[in-house]
């Protein structure tokens, strides 16, 4: 049951045999990697959900601030191009947006250049918080990786990406 070079096993290796007993195993190697990137993920995000709580913060509600933030001066955005940089429904970016315009983190102003939509943009309390935020999720990524070497981390974000070029535009049902 060779797998990768390592001979240290993990918590998704205990569920190979099964699958091993009943699928090919170019899909064995699949679930693998799904399973690896979902618990990888749900760690990074259960870190991060616990810094953001200390601010206060739902974690979609700093998934927001980030995009105004990452957006640049003047930090601002249109509700159809958050919701598409954050993979939410135009609804749950609606309840967000009301959430932060209501703790005064966000403002909604009128866009001149098209009537039919508006701009969000963070108020100076957002940007404060969203830099706050952003350095509390900093921390959390980095607590979640200690003990992995840099080139491990590295090499991991590489191979990801080459499976994320190929599959990435793909939407299913």
């Amino acid at each position: 049951m060779q797998h990768g070079k390592s001979e240290a096993r993990d918590e998704v290796d205990a569920l190979v045999p099964a699958w091993e007993a009943e699928l090919p195993s170019s899909l064995v190697a699949t679930l693998e990697l799904s399973k690896r990137i979902s618990r990888i993920g749900g760690l990074f995000e259960q870190a991060t959900r616990a810094e953001m709580a200390e601010l206060g913060l739902t974690y979609s509600e700093f998934d927001v601030l980030a995009a105004l933030h990452r957006a640049g001066e003047p930090y601002r955005l249109k509700p159809s191009e958050l919701t598409r940089s954050l993979f939410l429904t135009s609804g749950g970016t609606s309840n967000v947006l009301q959430r932060l315009t209501k703790a005064g983190y966000v403002e909604r102003e009128a866009n001149t250049g098209d009537g039919r939509s508006r701009w969000v943009q963070l108020t100076a309390e957002g940007l404060q918080i969203a830099r706050t935020a952003l350095a509390a999720s900093g921390r959390a990524h980095a607590e979640v990786m200690a003990g992995v070497p840099e080139e491990t981390v590295r090499q991991g974000a590489d191979a990801l990406r080459e499976i994320l070029l190929v599959i990435g535009r793909r939407r299913f049902h």
